[in-house]
C-alpha cells in the first residue's frame, strides 16, 4: 500500500524559528531603509506598528484553528471546509504557485549575494547548486529541513540583535561618532518625525506587508508538529513579540541614526548590501568587513527563504492532492513522510520560471507580478476561514472553553486583518490606478486574475456553494483531525 502520511516530527524551536525565519529577511535589513526614506522615521513605524498588529491576529486565528484541526494544507482547508470548496482550490494552487515562483526570485537573489564574493562565477550555476542542496535538504526529512531552518534563522536572528545594541550605544554616543550622544534628533530633522503624509505611510503598508510575508508558514507546519496543541500557541506567542520587538526597535534604531534624507537608504534589493542600513550602522562603529559580514547574513536569510518556500509550496500540493484538488499522484509520500512528487514538481516549476529570466526580463516580471499578492490574499482567506470557523462552531453549540487555543479579541481581529489586507492589495499599484494604465493595472493585479480564474472553474465545474453556518461540520472536523 501507498504511502500518503507525513510525519509529525517539528518541535516547538523548530515551529518558533520557521515563522521567524520565514519574516526576517532583505525587507529587514535592507529595505528597511527605504520606508524610512518614504515616509520619515515616524511614519515607518505607525506602518510597521499596524502591520505587525494584523500580523498578530493573523497568527492567533491561525494559532485556533490550527490546534483544533492541524493539518500541512492549513488555509486552503480551512477555506474549503468553512468559507467554499472553490475559494479553497483557487487559495491553494495560488499559494503553491506564489512559492513556486518566490523559489525562483530567491535562487536569483542568492546568486546576485554570493557573486558580491565571487563576481566572475556563472549565476546560473550558483542557483542551480543551492537549488540542489535545498532539494536534498528536504528530501532527507522533515526534520532535517527544520534543523536547518532552525540554524539559518539561529543566524539572522543573532544579527539583528547585534546590531540593536550596537545601534543602543551608537545613539547614546557611547560608540562611533566623537563621543556626543545622537539622541532623536533625526526625528525632528527637517520634516520628520513623519514625510509625505497619508500616501507615504500607506505606501510603506505594502512594503511592510511583504516583510511579514512567511509568518503563515507556522499554519503549514502544523500538520507535522510533533505536539501542535502546545508547539502552535507557544510558537505563536514567542514568534509574534520577537518580529515586533525586532521590526520595530530596528527602525527606531535606523531612524535615530541615519537621516531620512539620506541616499543611503534608498536600496531596496540583496544587490544594496553595501547601503544597506546595517552595514553602515557597523561600519560607522568600526566594525571590519561590515559589508561582508551583513552579505553573509543575507545569505543565509535568503537561503531560509528558499528552503521554507520548497517546504511550504511542497506541502500545499501534497495538502490539496489528499483533499481531490490536485493529481493523486502528489499525495504520495516515502518512508519519511516526504511528499517527493509535489517537492519535484515545485523545484522544476521553480528552477523553470528562474530559466525564464536568463532568456528576457519580461515573462519572468510577470510571474513575479502574479505571484506577487498571493500571500496577501492567503492572508485574507485565513481572516476570514477564521471568522467562519467561529460562527459556525457557537452555532453547533460549542463551548469556547473546549478550545485548545482561543484567539482574542474576536471578531474584531479577523475584521481588522481583512480590511487591512484589502488596503495592502489596492495600495499595491496606487499610481496606476489613480492614471487607469490598464496594461500595469493587469500586471499589478494579475495574482488576483488567477485567483479569480481558479475560483470560477472550480465553481463551474463541481458545483460548488457558498456554505451556510449550519452546513459547517466542526464536529467531524474535531473527529478527524484532533490529536
Amino acid at each position: 500500500m501507498e504511502n500518503t502520511d507525513v510525519n509529525r516530527s517539528l518541535k516547538t524551536r523548530h515551529l518558533s524559528m520557521i515563522a521567524l525565519g520565514g519574516s526576517i529577511g532583505t525587507g529587514l535589513f535592507v529595505a528597511s531603509g527605504s520606508s524610512i526614506s518614504t515616509a520619515g522615521p515616524g511614519g515607518a513605524l505607525i506602518a510597521y506598528v499596524a502591520i505587525g498588529i494584523m500580523v498578530y491576529f493573523l497568527m492567533t486565528s491561525l494559532g485556533e484553528m490550527a490546534t483544533y484541526m492541524p493539518v500541512s494544507g492549513s488555509f486552503a482547508t480551512y477555506a474549503t471546509k468553512f468559507i467554499d470548496p472553490a475559494f479553497g482550490f483557487a487559495l491553494g494552487w495560488n499559494y503553491w504557485f506564489n512559492w513556486a515562483i518566490t523559489l525562483a526570485v530567491d535562487l536569483s537573489t542568492i546568486s546576485i549575494v554570493v557573486k558580491y564574493w565571487f563576481p566572475s562565477w556563472s549565476s546560473w550555476k550558483i542557483s542551480l547548486t543551492f537549488m540542489i542542496i535545498l532539494l536534498i535538504i528536504n528530501l532527507v526529512s522533515v526534520g532535517s529541513f527544520g534543523e536547518t531552518e532552525y540554524w539559518l534563522s539561529s543566524i539572522k536572528v543573532t544579527a539583528v540583535i547585534v546590531f540593536l545594541i550596537v545601534g543602543a550605544l551608537t545613539i547614546m554616543g557611547i560608540l562611533g561618532g566623537d563621543g556626543h550622544a545622537l539622541g532623536l534628533s533625526n526625528y525632528t530633522y527637517k520634516k520628520a518625525p513623519f514625510v509625505g503624509g497619508v500616501p507615504a505611510v500607506l505606501s510603506v503598508f505594502v512594503v511592510a506587508g511583504f516583510s511579514f510575508q512567511g509568518t503563515e508558514l507556522i499554519g503549514i507546519t502544523a500538520g507535522e508538529s510533533a505536539t501542535p496543541e502546545k508547539s502552535i500557541p507557544k510558537a505563536i506567542k514567542q514568534v509574534f513579540w520577537r518580529i515586533l520587538l525586532f521590526y520595530i526597535l530596528s527602525i527606531a534604531v535606523i531612524g535615530a541614526i541615519i537621516p531620512y534624507t539620506s541616499p543611503n537608504l534608498l536600496g531596496s534589493e540583496a544587490g544594496d548590501i553595501a547601503i544597506s542600513p546595517f552595514t553602515i550602522v557597523f561600519k560607522q562603529v568600526g566594525i571590519p568587513l561590515a559589508a561582508g559580514i551583513m552579505n553573509a547574513v543575507i545569505l543565509t536569510s535568503v537561503i531560509s527563504a528558499a528552503n521554507s518556500g520548497l517546504y511550504a509550496a511542497s506541502r500545499m500540493l501534497w495538502s490539496m492532492s489528499k483533499n481531490d484538488m490536485a493529481p493523486k499522484a502528489f499525495e504520495r509520500t516515502n518512508g519519511r513522510g516526504v511528499p517527493v512528487f509535489s517537492l519535484l514538481l515545485t523545484a522544476l516549476v521553480g528552477g523553470a520560471a528562474l530559466f525564464t529570466s536568463l532568456y528576457g526580463d519580461s515573462f519572468y516580471e510577470l510571474l513575479v507580478a502574479a505571484s506577487g499578492l498571493t500571500g496577501f490574499i492567503a492572508w485574507i482567506g485565513i481572516a476570514f476561514s477564521h471568522y467562519r470557523f467561529r460562527k459556525a462552531y457557537i452555532n453547533k453549540g460549542y463551548s469556547l472553553d473546549d478550545l485548545k487555543y482561543k484567539a482574542k479579541w474576536f471578531p474584531f481581529g479577523p475584521i481588522l486583518a481583512i480590511i487591512l489586507g484589502i488596503i495592502i492589495i489596492i495600495g499595491q499599484d496606487i499610481r496606476s490606478l489613480v492614471d487607469f494604465n490598464v496594461m500595469r493595472l493587469l500586471i499589478s493585479y494579475s495574482g488576483l486574475i488567477v485567483l479569480f480564474v481558479c475560483w470560477i472553474y472550480y465553481k463551474l465545474r463541481h458545483h460548488t456553494k457558498f456554505l451556510k453556518l449550519d452546513d459547517i461540520d466542526v464536529e467531524h472536523t474535531k473527529r478527524h483531525y484532533h490529536y
